[in-house]
């Protein structure tokens, strides 16, 4: 069931990654994965309209389209929601540096907001790359730009990474 993220842009469903592909393929390739449309997009895609579009190791790419549903009282776009496609890069870049059996969660991020997002603006690009992949611990860095190159904002995060075992869904 193919779903529209927002006009042009579609993904081949809402969902969350199997824990047993996790367990069984590096973080690349399940990443590799969900670009390719072998596994659905996260539920949080359609309701802020983002989407992952490149995947390397150390290094993602998300596009969105900031529009008036995700205004602030002043009518630019919350910072929430630049946070959130951040946030998606930061920590799918560090997926990409995972061995079979690895997990990862978000310990720490910070955001600089530098312009305004305005409804209008069209899509918004979110590049992620890694700074740092230790034993437990990763760090990440991303920029988020408009059509156009111009810096929005940007970012930093550090990630803790551990087996998957410890993941549980309930």
């Amino acid at each position: 069931m193919t779903v529209e993220i927002y006009p042009g842009v579609t993904v081949p469903g809402i969902g969350t990654l199997p824990l047993e592909v996790i367990a069984q393929q590096s973080g690349l390739e399940a990443m590799q994965g969900l670009l390719d449309g072998n596994y659905p997009a996260p539920p949080m895609a359609a309701t802020l309209k983002f989407t992952l579009t490149e995947v390397e190791e150390g290094r993602v790419v998300f596009k969105g389209l900031p529009t008036a549903e995700y205004l602030n009282p002043l009518g630019t776009v919350h910072g929430g929601w630049a946070a959130t496609i951040m946030d998606s890069a930061l920590g799918c870049v560090v997926m990409t540096a995972l061995k079979a059996g690895e997990a990862y969660t978000t310990i720490e991020f910070k955001v600089n907001l530098v312009r305004p997002l305005l409804p209008g603006m069209g899509e918004v690009f979110c590049e992620g790359k890694i700074v740092h992949r230790g034993r437990t611990i990763a760090t990440s860095e991303c920029w988020l730009r408009d059509g156009k190159g111009k810096l929005l904002a940007h970012g930093t995060e550090t990630c803790v990474i551990f087996p998957i075992e410890n993941l549980t869904r309930g």
